[in-house]
């Protein structure tokens, strides 16, 4: 592999662990509902982007990485960051066609999907009981992915990730 092949690939990851630490950052309990998925939202751009390069894979390891960080059953966020990954790499062509806009409300019925897997596999072990609130993270992500998309690119032109 040449430098030239590598050169920006670090830039990627640097943005996964910025998502990594926002997704775990302390919020005011006013705004803790409200929390986007920010690893997530990195993640899909990513996939969308390169899917040749940050795929299922890329996924599932930072979802192991945020099971551990959150101290939750591990694997859980892996499962559900694999299966949205794997649609959004099953159908990247489409969504990189799709309008801003557009893209937004189908990033956002994934964090929902997200969600709903989580949730599943949280009740499956723990019965846990299932809230309204559960969407509000996607609603942030609808609002949040055109600001995410546009850093992300501007990075991704700029550091020739590839």
């Amino acid at each position: 592999m040449s430098y030239q092949a590598a050169h920006g690939r670090p830039v990627a990851w640097l943005t996964m662990l910025l998502g990594l630490m926002f997704q775990i950052m302390p919020l005011p309990n006013l705004v803790e509902a409200w929390r986007p998925d920010w690893l997530l939202l990195v993640l899909i751009y990513w996939s969308m982007a390169l899917p040749h390069r940050y795929n299922i894979l890329t996924a599932f390891m930072m979802g192991i990485a945020l099971d551990v960080l959150l101290g939750s059953v591990l694997g859980i966020r892996a499962l559900a960051f694999s299966l949205v990954i794997y649609v959004v790499v099953l159908h990247f062509q489409r969504l990189r066609n799709f309008p801003l806009w557009q893209q937004a409300f189908v990033v956002a019925l994934l964090v929902s999907f997200y969600h709903l897997v989580v949730f599943w596999a949280e009740f499956v072990i723990d019965g846990a009981h299932f809230n309204i609130s559960l969407f509000l993270p996607a609603v942030a992500s609808l609002l949040l992915w055109p600001w995410v998309f546009m850093i992300l690119r501007r990075l991704r032109r700029h550091y020739k990730v590839r």
